[in-house]
C-alpha cells in the first residue's frame, strides 16, 4: 500500500466524495488541502465533521493557484470539470491527478465489479449487489458503492481479500482513472453529459476507461444491443460477456431472453435461470438491467440460485420508476433520475396508460428532438418547467387541435408543474417526472428533486 504519511495532497470539492477521501488521507498521515468554491458560512457542517482530524486544511470561496505549490497530488471530486483551472495548472505543472475512486480501487484487497453505463447503473450495481449477497460464500461480505451510497475509500480498512466489491463508476470519475476493475461492464453509451464532455467522442472515451487497463486475466461485460457498448468490443483484453435480448452468437457467452425465460449460454449450453415474471421492475430497459446484473453476476461465478434470489422481490431504486401514491384516480410516479431525454424515453415506454408527463430542469447540451417524436405519439399532456422548458417547447411545437399532447403547460418550478398536473388528471392516468434535465436549476441533485416531488404530490388533497 502506498504510503501517505507527509504527502501533500489537494482535493478539489468538498461534497461526500471529497470529504471521505480527506478522511482517508488525514488518517493516513497525509497533509490535506480541501478547496471548494462554497463560502465559510455554507461550509459550517463539513468543517465540523473533520475537525477532530489532524492534517487537514481548507480553502473556501474559491480555488487559488497557490494551492499547488509543494502538492504532491491532487485528487478531483466527480462534480469537479477537468477544465477548471486549478486543474488544467496542475497538468500543466505535470502534478498527478486522481480521485476517491482511483484510490480504493488501488488498494482494495478483493476482487473488484465495476459498472459504468448512461442509464441503468444504479439499477444494475444495486441488483448485483443483491445477488452476490445471496450467492456469497460463508464470512465474506459484499461492499456496493462508487457513484452510489457511502464512498468505500471510508471502510476499505474492513474489506478483506475473499469479499466482493461493486462499485458504480460515472464518467466522471473514469476520466481520470489509471486502474479497471477486474470484471467491467459497460450497459450503453448514450448521449449524456455533452455540456462536461463536448462531444460523444469524447464521452464514449471517458466511459472506456474501465477498460482500458485490463488484463488478459480479467472479464468484459458489454450490452450487444446498444451500438455505443458493443463498439468497445474490439477493447476487451480479457474474457468477453455479453447480455442482450436476442441469444447471443454460437461460442459466446451471455444471458437473454428465450420466449419468457432469462437464459444463460455458456460453453455452447442453455441454462434457464428465471422466469420473466419473476421481474418486478417495469419497463423493457429494466428487464435488460436484470439481463446484465445476471451476466455480470456469472462473470464473478455466482449460480443461478443466487440470480434468482437477488432478482425476486427487487421493487426497484428510489427515483427511477418510484410509485408515489395514487389521488384521483390517476398514479403518479417519481423518475426524477432521468436527468438525459433517453432516460425520459425508456421511462415513457415502460407505461401503457394515458400519460402525464412533467419534463424540465437544466438541459446538458442533448437532443430532445427523439424525445419530442415519442411525446407527439404518447403524451397525453405535457407540463414543461425550469430553464430546459423553452428548448422542449421548440422541440415539441405548439399543440395542434385533436393531436397528442392534447394540452402543453409552461411552468416556473416543478412545485408549479405538480399543481397543473393535477388539474390536468383523469382517472386511469400515469403522472411521469421524468425530467429529461439535470435538477441544478432548482435543487441539489435529483434525489432532492425527487423527495420534494414526493412531498408535493402527497400534499395532494
Amino acid at each position: 500500500m502506498r504510503s501517505w504519511k507527509g504527502q501533500r495532497v489537494v482535493v478539489i470539492g468538498a461534497a461526500r466524495q471529497g470529504l471521505a477521501l480527506a478522511r482517508f488521507l488525514a488518517r493516513n498521515g497525509a497533509q490535506v488541502i480541501l478547496t471548494d468554491t462554497r463560502p465559510p458560512s455554507e461550509m459550517q457542517p463539513a468543517v465540523e465533521a473533520l475537525r477532530d482530524l489532524d492534517g487537514i486544511e481548507w480553502s473556501l470561496g474559491g480555488h487559488p493557484l497557490e494551492l499547488l505549490d509543494q502538492a504532491d497530488l491532487v485528487c478531483v471530486s466527480g462534480g469537479v470539470p477537468l477544465t477548471l483551472p486549478l486543474v488544467q495548472e496542475a497538468f500543466r505543472r505535470g502534478i498527478p491527478l486522481s480521485n476517491d475512486s482511483q484510490i480504493f480501487m488501488e488498494i482494495a484487497p478483493c476482487k473488484t465489479i465495476g459498472i459504468t453505463g448512461s442509464a441503468g447503473k444504479t439499477t444494475t450495481t444495486t441488483l448485483v449487489g443483491r445477488i452476490a449477497e445471496a450467492g456469497r460464500p460463508e464470512g465474506c461480505k459484499v461492499w456496493v458503492g462508487g457513484n452510489i451510497g457511502q464512498p468505500l475509500i471510508d471502510l476499505v480498512d474492513q474489506i478483506r481479500p475473499g469479499d466482493l466489491v461493486v462499485l458504480e463508476l460515472s464518467s466522471f470519475q473514469l476520466e481520470l482513472m489509471t486502474t479497471s476493475p477486474r470484471v467491467a461492464a459497460v450497459l450503453n453509451i448514450t448521449p449524456n453529459h455533452l455540456d462536461r464532455h463536448g462531444t460523444m467522442q469524447a464521452y464514449t472515451a471517458a466511459k472506456a476507461h474501465i477498460l482500458t487497463h485490463q488484463t488478459s486475466l480479467d472479464i468484459a461485460v458489454l450490452g450487444r444491443d446498444d451500438p455505443g457498448a458493443w463498439s468497445l468490443a474490439d477493447q476487451v483484453r480479457g474474457r468477453l460477456v455479453t447480455f442482450g435480448l436476442q441469444r447471443p452468437a454460437p461460442g459466446q457467452t451471455g444471458t437473454y431472453l428465450a420466449e419468457d425465460s432469462l437464459t444463460l449460454q455458456a460453453d455452447s449450453i442453455q441454462t434457464p435461470l428465471m422466469a420473466q415474471e419473476t421481474i418486478q421492475l417495469r419497463g423493457a430497459h429494466n428487464l435488460v438491467n436484470v439481463l446484465a446484473a445476471c451476466a455480470i453476476a456469472h462473470a464473478v461465478g455466482l449460480p443461478g440460485e443466487a440470480m434468482q434470489a437477488g432478482v425476486a422481490g427487487f421493487q426497484g431504486v428510489p427515483h427511477r420508476l418510484e410509485f408515489v401514491r395514487t389521488w384521483r384516480g390517476a398514479d403518479w410516479y417519481n423518475d426524477s433520475i432521468a436527468t438525459a431525454p433517453e432516460r425520459t424515453m425508456a421511462a415513457i415506454r415502460s407505461f401503457e396508460e394515458p400519460l402525464v408527463l412533467l419534463a424540465g430542469g437544466r438541459d446538458k447540451k442533448l437532443p430532445w428532438d427523439s424525445l419530442a417524436d415519442l411525446v407527439h405519439q404518447r403524451i397525453d399532456h405535457l407540463v414543461v418547467f425550469g430553464e430546459a422548458a423553452d428548448k422542449i417547447l421548440a422541440a415539441v411545437g405548439p399543440a395542434q387541435n385533436g393531436q397528442r399532447p392534447y394540452s402543453i403547460a409552461r411552468c416556473q418550478g416543478l412545485r408549479q408543474a405538480v399543481q397543473a398536473a393535477a388539474e390536468l388528471i383523469q382517472p386511469g392516468d400515469v403522472v411521469l417526472l421524468s425530467p429529461g434535465g439535470t435538477s441544478f436549476d432548482e435543487f441539489r441533485d435529483f434525489e432532492e428533486r425527487g423527495e420534494w416531488y414526493r412531498i408535493w404530490v402527497k400534499e395532494l388533497s
